[in-house]
């Protein structure tokens, strides 16, 4: 099936979603790769300068560029997953999002922790950067920048018609990664 979806997904609308459903989203995503989770990993909703529970998880570094006080995405694709499998888990449970979007799978304990909370993880072609940049239609928030540098901070992005997004593991224990 095919799906066009506004975010924040609930995980009503996620418990619905099975392996290699498509989706396309709009709304509003963040962005965290391995510093990122380790940084979040140690912190509580309230500690956070943004709320991920309203938004979907994107593993991606983005390439950014400022435009007249304006960051402008150049380049958004994802980057591997499996690096972040050992935080995942942990921040699923602990901030409320319920979509992933990535490469390359995760393992058994993120497919674990999708079931718990009724979440999916969503895969986006590798090596199509330029094409999830187009979709990105504002840069709202940039966090730890001066911290982490520009592909490790958290970027909040708003995209319309993100994807095609294909689900790759769903609420139900299922993965295209399973052998």
């Amino acid at each position: 099936m095919e799906y066009h979806v506004n975010l924040p997904l609930s995980s009503e609308i996620a418990k619905k979603l099975q392996v290699n459903d498509v989706l396309y989203i709009t709304g509003k995503i963040f962005t965290a790769r391995d510093s990122a989770h380790m940084k979040m990993r140690g912190m509580k909703p309230k500690d956070l300068p943004f709320d991920p529970s309203a938004m979907g998880l994107y593993h991606c570094g983005p390439l950014m560029k400022k435009e007249n006080g304006r960051w402008i995405a150049v380049s958004a694709g994802p980057t591997t997953s499996s690096r972040m499998e050992e935080f995942e888990d942990i921040l699923l449970d602990r901030f409320g999002f319920h979509l992933i979007i990535g490469k390359g799978g995760m393992g058994e304990r993120t497919g674990k922790a999708l079931k718990k909370t009724g979440s999916v993880y969503t895969a986006f072609p590798g090596g199509a950067g330029v094409l999830a940049a187009e979709k990105i239609t504002d840069v709202s928030q940039v966090y730890w920048l001066e911290e982490l540098g520009m592909p490790e901070a958290v970027w909040i992005l708003e995209v319309k018609e993100l994807g095609p997004l294909v689900v790759a593991m769903d609420s139900f224990g299922r993965s295209l990664y399973k052998h």
